[in-house]
C-alpha cells in the first residue's frame, strides 16, 4: 500500500501517510534528467514542498553513508567526466566592402554631393554639423 487516503475524523482531517517505497519512487523520479519536481509532485498527488523535503532528506541520508573520498579519487572522477568534443566551425566571413557615405544637399537651386569614406563616418557627421550651423 503506497498511501493511506485522507480520513475524516469528525471535522478534523488527518494527514496522509506515505510508505517509504512511495517516497523512494517519487524521489527517484525527481532524479531523472529533465524531470521537473513540480511535475513529479503533481503526478504523485503530493505537494511540491513535501516532495522537496523528501529529496533533501534522501540526499542527506545518502551523504551519511558515503565514505569520504580522497582528493586523488575526486580528481580522477572529475577527469573521467571531462572529455573533448571536436566541433567544425564555418570559415570566417570576409568583411564585405563597405560603400562610401554619399550625401546630397540641396538648397534652392544649388546641389552639393559629398562622398566620404565609411571608415571615417564620425568625422563626416562632425563636418555635416559644422556645415549646417
Amino acid at each position: 500500500m503506497s498511501t493511506i487516503p485522507d480520513q475524516q475524523a469528525g471535522t478534523r482531517r488527518r494527514r496522509r501517510i506515505h510508505s517509504d517505497e512511495f517516497k523512494a519512487n517519487a524521489v527517484a523520479s525527481c532524479m531523472q534528467p529533465g524531470m521537473s519536481m513540480a511535475a513529479v509532485a503533481m503526478a504523485q498527488g503530493v505537494n511540491a514542498n513535501l516532495l522537496r523535503r523528501w529529496v533533501r532528506d534522501a540526499e542527506m541520508n545518502s551523504g551519511n553513508t558515503v565514505v569520504s573520498a580522497t582528493t586523488a579519487e575526486v580528481s580522477k572522477a572529475q577527469e573521467a567526466k571531462t572529455f573533448f568534443v571536436p566541433v567544425s566551425l564555418p570559415p570566417p566571413v570576409q568583411s564585405a566592402h563597405v560603400p562610401d557615405v554619399r550625401i546630397e544637399l540641396r538648397r534652392g537651386p544649388m546641389a552639393v554631393t559629398v562622398t566620404w569614406p565609411a571608415s571615417a563616418a564620425s568625422e563626416c557627421a562632425a563636418w555635416m554639423r559644422e556645415l549646417l550651423r
